[in-house]
């Protein structure tokens, strides 16, 4: 007897509501991208339709982001109108605790996808264009494979054969600072934790891991989950970052580790904890951009010289720092980032009008 597999014609009834997402990673962090289906959000800006996304469709973002559709480490971002006349687009970014000002990580897998789906024309050998992010206009780079080595590489059978096929991106970040170096808080299970606070999109502290006993190795990932937010929720009791031009940007997002890097040629190892307990698998693209603010304030690292940063399971991000310029009463620094991504998953979800659960939950 035949077997007929019919599972794919199942269809949602019209009136459910439905949402499609292209899923990414850049360096093992996720990235969902909304394609459709979100609600428009109002607002002359990024920053104000942001707000209106938290008044009016958080419950969206939760269930994006959370189980059963996502997990406690889901990351995500909503593609918006340009805010500027010389930008492709805008991109609100989701996680666990809410929306971020900036993320490094979507930042290269934007690039990619944007130059492969049409949605700015190539140029090559690498594609220019800006995006609007909370933090202001960002530019992004996108290199690409030569046609004639991108068809060659491809069947002939495919007929997008002749697509623009990227390899590797990379973004110039707003002014990148130092907030506050050379700190001291106690943590109740840990004790001095010596710290250093810097932005680059989004504020940091960090901390060198030997220096409190924490171990950066895979294997060790709860202890890490579990020392960041101990930081994080101390100095959210006792220190106030202070963005100088957006109160919208002015909130500490997560505690950075850094430590020896397991390969040769990279710097070190860079482990982010952010929002509420997520932990980076990329080495974090605003948080490479704030470390590379705090050794060029040290003197460790020179204008134009480029290093390599791993993440807690060894993908790596290379920065440079291109200029100076002062931003308010900051010495600050513009960073470029670069590094890779790839698409995993195309997905449309839907949501039924009767399930308990379509809000999402989260275990952490």
């Amino acid at each position: 007897m035949l077997f007929k597999n019919a599972f794919a014609s199942w269809q949602p009834p019209s009136h459910w509501q439905q949402i499609s997402c292209l899923d990414c990673h850049t360096g093992g962090e996720p990235l969902r991208i909304v394609t459709s289906g979100f609600p428009a959000l109002e607002g002359d800006t990024v920053l104000a339709q942001r707000r209106d996304c938290q008044q009016r469709f958080d419950h969206l973002r939760r269930a994006l982001m959370f189980e059963p559709r996502g997990h406690a480490d889901m990351y995500g971002c909503i593609i918006l109108p340009p805010e500027r006349s010389d930008s492709a687009f805008g991109v609100l970014f989701l996680h666990n605790e809410g929306y971020s000002t900036m993320c490094g990580h979507a930042m290269i897998a934007l690039a990619k996808v944007a130059v492969e789906a049409g949605v700015v024309a190539a140029t090559y050998p690498v594609t220019h264009f800006q995006v609007d992010a909370p933090c202001g206009q960002i530019q992004l780079y996108a290199e690409l494979v030569p046609a004639a080595q991108n068809q060659a590489d491809q069947s002939l059978a495919d007929h997008n054969s002749k697509a623009p096929k990227v390899q590797r991106c990379w973004f110039d970040n707003v002014p990148s600072f130092v907030l506050a170096a050379d700190q001291q808080t106690q943590v109740a299970a840990i004790g001095a934790v010596p710290y250093q606070l810097a932005y680059g999109g989004a504020f940091y502290a960090y901390v060198e891991a030997s220096r409190i006993g924490l171990d950066l190795q895979m294997n060790n990932h709860r202890q890490i989950i579990r020392y960041g937010e101990l930081i994080k929720q101390q100095l959210l009791a006792e220190v106030s970052v202070q963005h100088p031009f957006a109160d919208d940007l002015s909130l500490l997002y997560g505690v950075i580790f850094t430590g020896p890097a397991a390969k040769a040629g990279v710097l070190q190892r860079n482990v982010c904890v952010f929002a509420d307990g997520q932990l980076d698998r990329s080495p974090t693209g605003s948080g490479v951009s704030g470390l590379a603010a705090l050794l060029y304030q040290q003197g460790k690292l020179s204008l134009g010289q480029p290093i390599r940063i791993e993440s807690i399971v060894g993908s790596e991000f290379s920065v440079v720092i291109q200029s100076q310029c002062e931003y308010g009463p900051y010495q600050a620094v513009i960073p470029q980032v670069a590094g890779t991504a790839y698409v995993t998953a195309s997905q449309q979800f839907v949501f039924d009008p009767l399930d308990p659960l379509a809000e999402g939950f989260i275990f952490r």
